[in-house]
């Protein structure tokens, strides 16, 4: 079992040919109204790959709770811990997309900035049985902490949006996986140009068990027990990178429930997230098991 906790949005996702400016108006092309979130996404990722996933999160009481709980529904992922905010709007994201792939996301929280302590409290069995623990932080600092307490399994933690991170915090978490502007941000440095420069500030992070810093067309580094290994991505065409991010944590820790060593999931991890990028939509670029082309063993 894979538990997520998390957030979940509707996206709202205009196509362009270059991302505006500071000021700038651009025209785009037809826009796509889909169920995203960084909570959402991953666990629509793990739950493709044929994992068992529930889901910890909040929507609101409109019309777009509808649009969140039917994707989540359809990837087969438990929502017995979705809890509904009274008087609240869901969760949304403002997304423009370039010709290359490459996008501009704005979030308004909505009723994920409702998901409390409580709600974790609530998932306590779940949490504990859980053989990965998956969180990003769209939520709260509170809740991250307190799932990160109450799981019982392996605790992967994306931290993404970019935000302080406490020692405590960092020194209960198993698999940290940041990118590189957030491996940047964590450790007070410039993004890192080079797998030399993102392996010396992934090496200055300390607390976690583990780091896999994701580097998009470069693969990822995996830091773990003092090795370095770093795993090549598949050259593909992308044209939305929206949630490349989200289905590398998905597939990752599907990987790791598994039973795959931390390396072996890296890779798994970076094959669906390139399978990703290839289709338009977070969620719904999240590749099945078998367009994924199946296990790496």
């Amino acid at each position: 079992m894979i538990a997520v906790v998390g957030s979940c949005n509707v996206d709202f996702v205009v196509p362009v040919a270059t991302l505006p400016a500071p000021g700038e108006t651009v025209l785009g092309r037809d826009h796509l109204r889909t169920p995203g979130g960084k909570g959402a996404n991953q666990s629509v990722a793990a739950a493709r790959l044929g994992s068992e996933v529930a889901f910890v999160g909040c929507v609101g009481d409109d019309e777009l709770a509808g649009t969140i709980r039917g994707a989540l529904e359809a990837a087969g992922v438990r929502l017995d811990w979705l809890r509904e905010v009274a008087d609240t709007p869901s969760g949304i994201a403002l997304i423009t997309v370039a010709e290359d792939g490459e996008n501009t996301i704005a979030v308004s929280p909505g009723a994920n900035a409702r998901l409390g302590t409580e709600d974790v409290a609530a998932a306590g069995s779940l949490l504990a049985e859980a053989e990965v623990t998956l969180i990003q932080l769209e939520i709260a600092p509170e809740v991250v902490d307190a799932a990160t307490r109450g799981a019982g399994g392996r605790v992967v933690l994306n931290p993404a949006p970019a935000r302080p991170l406490t020692p405590a915090l960092l020194s209960s978490v198993d698999v940290l996986v940041p990118n590189r502007s957030e491996l940047a941000f964590l450790t007070g440095n410039q993004e890192p140009s080079t797998l030399d420069d993102a392996v010396i500030q992934a090496e200055a992070l300390t607390g976690p068990g583990a780091v896999v810093v994701t580097l998009g067309a470069d693969g990822a580094l995996v830091l773990h027990r003092g090795r370095t290994t770093h795993v090549p991505a598949t050259p593909v065409e992308a044209v939305d990178t929206t949630g490349a991010g989200d289905a590398f944590c998905g597939a990752l820790a599907d990987g790791l429930a598994r039973g795959d060593s931390l390396e072996d999931a890296t890779a798994w991890a970076v094959r669906v997230a390139g399978i990703s990028t290839t289709r338009w939509g977070a969620q719904s670029g999240m590749p099945t098991r078998k367009q994924a082309g199946g296990s790496l063993r």
